[in-house]
């Protein structure tokens, strides 16, 4: 993939975890982390953020919990949640509740991970393409009524 410049923010309450992924990908994305949702709230609130990993398992808020909080005001980012625990009910509601795009499980496989965000990004690309595209063709749409409307006057 070529180089973009991806802003990725990881939310985990355990310190090993953030220093963990901190290390292993802080070449490769720009890295935000938080160690709880409020945290993470608050790097939202000052950063353009592409990509939003979260552990499930937190205190005060589950992830799932968190990725459902910030939909309204914070919809772009693309949410992947991140557990060392099974849980199908957690899964369901991951991606039912919180919109989220992809699922691993801890302890992560680094090229997982690193791969889960590249094609996160690839989404967030589309979509920012399609935005483009749509609003020059309304532009378009709207310049072809008037001149369909001048010539009707004439």
């Amino acid at each position: 993939m070529e180089e973009k410049n991806i802003n990725v923010l990881y939310i985990d309450d355990e310190p090993n975890n953030i220093t963990s992924f901190r290390a292993a990908f802080r070449r490769v994305f720009t890295i935000f982390t938080a160690e709880s949702a409020e945290e993470g709230r608050a790097i939202l609130e000052k950063e353009k953020i592409d990509v939003i990993l979260s552990d499930q398992r937190m205190p005060k808020m589950t992830g799932i919990e968190f990725f459902q909080s910030i939909l309204e005001t914070h919809p772009d980012p693309i949410r992947i949640l991140i557990t060392g625990y099974t849980d199908i009910n957690a899964v369901i509601d991951a991606i039912n509740v919180g919109q989220v795009y992809k699922y691993l499980s801890k302890p992560w496989n680094e090229s997982d991970v690193k791969n889960g965000i590249e094609k996160a990004f690839e989404v967030i690309e589309l979509r920012r393409k399609n935005k483009e595209l749509t609003e020059k063709l309304i532009e378009l749409n709207e310049k072809l009524e008037f001149l369909a409307r001048q010539n009707l006057l004439s």
